[in-house]
């Protein structure tokens, strides 16, 4: 089952954020995936500041990364662990109990892949957005629901925009990401849909035929997907 919440642009952040405190406050133990990129970015702003109120607590929780660039080294500005500790968790009055990022260092990426397959088992909570081309984490176009945890060739567009938006000191050569595989086999799963300009591709996500020419498409296979789109975003649902 699908849940579809059309919200008002200024009341989208806080309505998300008090969604993830519910969660934090039920399951305090939380286990979830997070990413990074523009869209989440006022989202992690409301939650931040509720938990500054104290209305819930990281202590407990863990995160797990949703992806990250292959070719950028560690402190870039780009790269999805830098970004996720300065939108989130350095805001965090107490951190999360643990934090898997992403062994893009290793010198065997096929072995780091197995490894964050094998931490992000039993997650509660898969937080995504949508790509432009269809794509959740780095699984691009070509994806299907039982990919696996891996290291992708990037879409020209997904690479250069590491550069052109994240400041990136140079082109990443890859992607690392949590396959489709994990994502649907998560307890529940959050799309988070912003500006008019991704109205197309929810449309086509959420109402064409799934294929794999657009894996956000196979996320209504998921029982309990919930999707938080601004108005602008739904403009093309009817």
């Amino acid at each position: 089952m699908t849940t579809l919440r059309i919200l008002r642009a200024a009341a989208w952040a806080d309505e998300v954020a008090a969604a993830f405190v519910e969660r934090l406050q039920a399951t305090p133990s939380l286990r979830v995936c997070l990413p990074t990129g523009a869209t989440p970015i006022p989202a992690y702003d409301a939650l931040a500041a509720r938990i500054e109120r104290g209305d819930a607590s990281f202590a407990q929780a863990t995160v797990i990364l949703l992806d990250e660039w292959v070719g950028l080294p560690p402190g870039d500005p780009a790269r999805c662990d830098t970004r996720l500790r300065a939108q989130l968790l350095d805001r965090l009055q107490v951190a999360p109990a643990a934090v898997h990022t992403i062994e893009v260092d290793a010198p065997d990426l096929d072995a780091a892949a197995e490894r964050h397959a094998a931490c992000s088992l039993d997650l509660d909570l898969v937080v995504l957005g949508l790509g432009m081309n269809g794509h959740v984490g780095f699984n691009e176009p070509g994806s299907f629901p039982d990919s696996p945890t891996r290291v992708v060739r990037l879409a020209a567009s997904s690479r250069e925009s590491a550069m052109a938006r994240y400041g990136a000191a140079t082109v990443p050569t890859a992607g690392f990401t949590l396959g489709m595989d994990r994502i649907l086999a998560a307890r529940e799963v959050w799309l988070l849909v912003t500006g008019e300009r991704k109205a197309p591709i929810l449309r086509r996500a959420l109402r064409d035929p799934e294929g794999p020419d657009c894996p956000a498409s196979y996320l209504r296979r998921h029982g309990g997907l919930t999707v938080f789109a601004d108005q602008e975003a739904a403009a093309l649902l009817g």
